[in-house]
């Protein structure tokens, strides 16, 4: 089983992250990740974003979304983390909009493994104690940490 924190680093989860709109959000979080790995393509990354959005929301209810996408020169997934400083209109199933975002790009040959990342990330943010941590973690350490502790009581469990 892969660990989130093997594949989502503190400097890619940021606090306040200024929202705007949906399109907007994604745009940041490609800037993010190109900015971190560059060897990808911050465009591609965006395009890759949008076109799954495309296909139906990634919001999927209590403020919360988990943009994902195949990557054309991605290795291994990467994942991102971004808490929003006002919550943006994300097209959620339950309508809310969303301030949570749980990024996950993977390589284009994704496998079921890929596919258990995103169960794992979902029924994280499922819980929400969780959430709660993630809202009032006050800068990138600690919201990276949230994820961490997460990890390990499942482990435990």
């Amino acid at each position: 089983m892969i660990q989130l924190q093997t594949i989502l680093t503190p400097g890619r989860s940021l606090v306040n992250v200024p929202g705007g709109s949906k399109k907007r959000v994604l745009e940041q979080i490609a800037n993010l990740v190109a900015r971190e790995l560059p060897d990808l393509d911050g465009q591609d990354v965006f395009e890759s974003l949008i076109a799954r959005e495309k296909l139906g929301s990634t919001g999927f209810g209590n403020g919360i979304a988990i943009p994902h996408c195949r990557l054309v020169g991605c290795n291994a997934p990467i994942s991102a983390l971004l808490r929003l400083d006002t919550a943006v209109d994300f097209d959620a199933i339950d309508g809310e909009p969303v301030d949570l975002l749980f990024v996950l790009l993977v390589p284009e040959a994704a496998t079921d493994a890929h596919l258990e990342l995103l169960r794992q990330i979902a029924s994280m943010l499922d819980r929400c104690d969780v959430r709660t941590s993630l809202r009032q973690a006050d800068n990138s350490e600690a919201l990276y940490q949230v994820v961490v502790d997460a990890q390990n009581q499942l482990n435990q469990g």
